[in-house]
């Protein structure tokens, strides 16, 4: 049988030893009364009560059974959560370091259970978390608050997150969710079902510097006034707010920075908690730093097409060697650089050797297949007979170059083949058209894809939520009927761009480089 005094060590780690007096026989839960009733004990360290309170709270949370949350809708304060008031500043610090000197001053002190299966803390809070706190256990509305504090409402925004991220507040899943067909991962990971992220490509403008030949859309449209932007941006908000997801807006066009606001739609993008990212050209250094004032996006993409001779015919004299350049200055700046190919017939032999000329100039090189669309009407699509040694040849490639990612679905066919981890094809979820991304042109249009024709709504007279939910976006979530039996269904699903620039019903046709037995 456990002696009660070796008991109280146990729940006690520090006040107990702390004590001079040894109670002969005493519940846990009077240990603090008793302490406090001692007055050499007292005298020695006064703030020995308030101690073994705290240690006592966290052992009745470790006691108590797990429990998982389950059926949060909004914001919800941990129901672990104890906000003791005691009368000396820095006793959770002392309780690892009996060298830090408390000190008589009233404070706060948080004991809570991070998650179920974890073990209780003891810790000060900061003012975020008194903040945050006080947020959700009032109800307060978190663009009131930021306008009251004189800061961007991404940055209170920010502060729930972290308290989210440290146990305090319990977050409502993401009710963005994609049924698995995939139910095992040779990986032995678990495959992500709910959106954390939801991306908003935004083709700000039609103007651009360059000329490609293979450009899928050269019509004129009008773009935004500011005050117009601005309303898509808080469209954006509601939406992740609603979903309970994370937004980013991925800024193209054309050429994004000619927009002529552009910098400002940027500002208040970061300001309200956006993730921000640049599909665009090579620019003068000068606006890479201007970026950077604002906030380093998160990663700024730009295009080759092959080598330098094939990339030029593409997009004009010069282009090559100014984005090679271009890729040192972003990795000067610290920016997560990405670059895009668009494969052809053409250029379908340049592409691994223009890989390894890129694996130490940038972080992740990767193709999208031609959609037959707009002037790449005109180009050649690579053959589709060739298309499986292609893939063959880049993966045995991708082993000893870093840079090389595997973002075509159909990757996952080899994968699967061989038994190895399979990938989450275009967007993680497979094809994620309207599902954890769309686009918006300059003129309002919603499209599912911008690879190809795929209205949805418009923004100016719709809201994002109701054009998500709508049933344009839903016929293009759910994909081609030919497929939905397909195993590899939830990390596949094709390139419907590519399936409707070979002139097929991207709701019924399957994608025609699909070389999966069916």
């Amino acid at each position: 049988m456990v002696h009660v005094n070796e008991s109280l060590a146990v729940v006690f780690p520090v006040s107990f030893r702390l004590a001079v007096t040894r109670p002969p026989a005493l519940a846990p839960a009077d240990f603090p009364a008793y302490l406090a009733a001692h007055p050499l004990d007292h005298a020695l360290h006064p703030y020995l009560p308030e101690l073994a309170t705290l240690e006592l709270a966290r052992h009745q949370l470790n006691s108590a059974p797990e429990v998982e949350p389950c059926g949060v809708e909004k914001y919800t304060i941990n129901p672990t959560v104890q906000l003791v008031e005691v009368g000396w500043t820095g006793l959770p610090a002392f309780l690892t370091d009996q060298t830090v000197q408390p000190r008589k001053e009233k404070a706060l002190v948080l004991v809570y259970r991070p998650g179920p299966r974890d073990a209780a803390l003891i810790r000060t809070p900061d003012g975020h978390d008194l903040l945050a706190l006080k947020i959700i256990m009032e109800g307060l509305d978190t663009r009131e608050v930021a306008r009251e504090a004189g800061v961007t409402v991404g940055r209170i925004d920010g502060i729930l997150a972290a308290a989210v991220h440290k146990g305090l507040i319990l977050a409502p899943p993401s009710s963005l969710v994609r049924d698995l067909s995939v139910q095992e991962n040779p990986s032995g990971e678990p495959w992500p079902k709910r959106v954390a992220t939801f991306a908003l490509q935004w083709h700000l403008t039609q103007a651009c510097d360059l000329h490609c030949r293979h450009c899928y859309d050269r019509t004129s449209r009008q773009e935004m006034e500011f005050s117009q932007a601005l309303h898509v941006l808080d469209q954006l908000y509601a939406f992740s707010r609603a979903h309970h997801v994370d937004a980013q807006v991925s800024f193209s066009g054309g050429n994004p920075l000619l927009y002529p606001f552009f910098y400002e739609l940027y500002q208040e993008a970061v300001d309200r908690g956006f993730l921000v990212a640049i599909l665009g050209n090579p620019m003068e250094e000068r606006h890479i730093q201007r970026l950077v004032e604002i906030k380093r996006p998160e990663f700024f993409q730009v295009s080759l097409e092959g080598l330098r001779e094939h990339n030029d015919y593409i997009r004009g004299e010069g282009h090559f060697d100014r984005t090679l350049a271009f890729l040192d200055q972003l990795r000067s700046y610290g920016i997560y650089s990405m670059v895009m190919l668009t494969l052809t017939r053409a250029n379908c032999d340049e592409v691994l050797a223009l890989a390894d000329m890129l694996r130490d100039r940038t972080d992740l090189f990767t193709f999208n297949r031609l959609a037959m669309v707009g002037k790449g009407a005109e180009l050649a699509s690579v053959e589709i007979d060739r298309f499986p040694k292609f893939l063959e040849a880049y993966l045995a490639a991708a082993e000893n170059n870093a840079c090389l990612s595997l973002k075509d679905s159909l990757f996952n066919l080899h994968l699967a083949e061989r038994n190895r981890p399979l990938t989450g094809g275009c967007t993680g979820f497979g094809c994620g058209a309207a599902f954890n991304f769309v686009s918006v042109l300059p003129d309002g249009e919603v499209h599912a894809c911008r690879k190809f024709p795929s209205p949805i709504g418009n923004i100016y007279s719709q809201s994002l939520s109701d054009i998500h939910a709508g049933e344009p976006a839903r016929k293009y979530r759910a994909g081609s009927s030919a497929c939905q039996a397909c195993q590899l269904h939830s990390v596949c699903r094709g390139c419907a761009a590519v399936a409707h620039g070979f002139g097929l019903n991207v709701f019924t046709d399957r994608d025609p480089y699909c070389f999966k037995a069916h």
